[in-house]
């Protein structure tokens, strides 16, 4: 039977039907995105990923990003400060107790750049580790001086003093507001939030919104919301579409074009220690990803008075 996740499956017989029109679509989208090349260079853009609501595509968002920007060129560096380390995991990196990691770069001040491991999926996808260790850290940090900047002062001194520029440094924060996710936002310049479509979506974005005006108020004036992803979407649901539409009438400027769709190729691919791209380049959920990455990088950073990054068709 013809797989709706993979363009390539036979379709000749299907004739004139939804699951024909379906893969022609998919085909379609492929090509142009095989005609599109985008161009890095620009200050280097840093973007905390949250939604203190666990199960959203946090995670699997920030993995698969950083995957679509390096395949398309750009340097990423994501930032693994979920103590259960499922972006390291995702991208190939080895994260047993006795690595170094994120941990003890808050905690002991280790240079970001001693951690700092390259994926196998790809030269340009770099990834500072999580380890189990840094579920303490909420609880050693209190004490220490700065504690809410520590992550800040670290990327600071990777980027100025780093052999290659990075062109995005994506950060993936745990489903909470504790130390770890402060120092997320105060160490970046964008907050991507991705939305699951569901009935309680909006809900879980207005307390996220509060905690934001308070992390401006206190100690990073300069985040700015930039970014709502739809995620999960499901356009058969009469629930998604309302969802959808409901969170793009609140956040016009915000939310992306681009929508993740279900895919069974997205859920699979961490358990193969892959990210979708990896996995399986061709599903929906890849091409979505994909799309994503270009749109967000079209989009360039908030306030940018031109595109630095710029993209040219063939």
């Amino acid at each position: 039977m013809p797989d709706p996740e993979n363009p390539n499956s036979t379709t000749s017989f299907l004739g004139d039907t939804p699951l024909a029109r379906q893969l022609a679509k998919l085909t379609a989208r492929r090509k142009r995105l095989e005609r599109v090349v985008l161009e890095f260079g620009a200050p280097t853009r840093i973007i905390t990923i949250s939604n203190q609501k666990g199960g959203v595509g946090k995670t699997t968002t920030t993995v698969n990003l950083a995957a679509a920007i390096a395949d398309a060129g750009g340097r990423v560096l994501v930032v693994d400060l979920d103590p259960q380390g499922n972006a390291s995991t995702a991208l190939g990196i080895e994260h047993a107790a006795d690595t170094l990691s994120v941990y003890d770069v808050l905690t002991d001040e280790t240079p970001l750049a001693d951690i700092i491991e390259v994926s196998p999926e790809s030269r340009r996808l770099l990834c500072a580790p999580s380890t189990i260790h840094l579920a303490g850290a909420e609880i050693e940090l209190v004490s220490q001086v700065a504690r809410e900047h520590r992550l800040k002062r670290a990327l600071d001194a990777y980027l100025e003093a780093a052999p290659e520029h990075v062109d995005f440094v994506l950060i993936d924060c745990p489903p909470s507001l504790g130390l770890l996710t402060i120092n997320a936002f105060a160490a970046a310049a964008e907050l991507l939030i991705p939305i699951q479509c569901e009935y309680y979506a909006l809900e879980g974005l207005s307390q996220l919104m509060g905690s934001v005006q308070m992390i401006q108020k206190h100690l990073n004036p300069g985040l700015r919301l930039s970014t709502i992803l739809l995620t999960m979407f499901d356009g058969r649901t009469r629930l998604a579409q309302q969802v959808a539409e409901e969170v793009r009438q609140h956040f016009p400027r915000e939310v992306l074009q681009t929508v993740i769709p279900r895919s069974v190729r997205v859920s699979e691919a961490p358990s193969f220690g892959q990210t979708v791209l990896a996995y399986d380049g061709q599903s929906a959920g890849a091409v979505a990803y994909r799309e994503m990455a270009v749109e967000l990088v079209r989009r360039g950073a908030p306030g940018q008075a031109e595109q630095t990054t710029q993209e040219r068709t063939h």
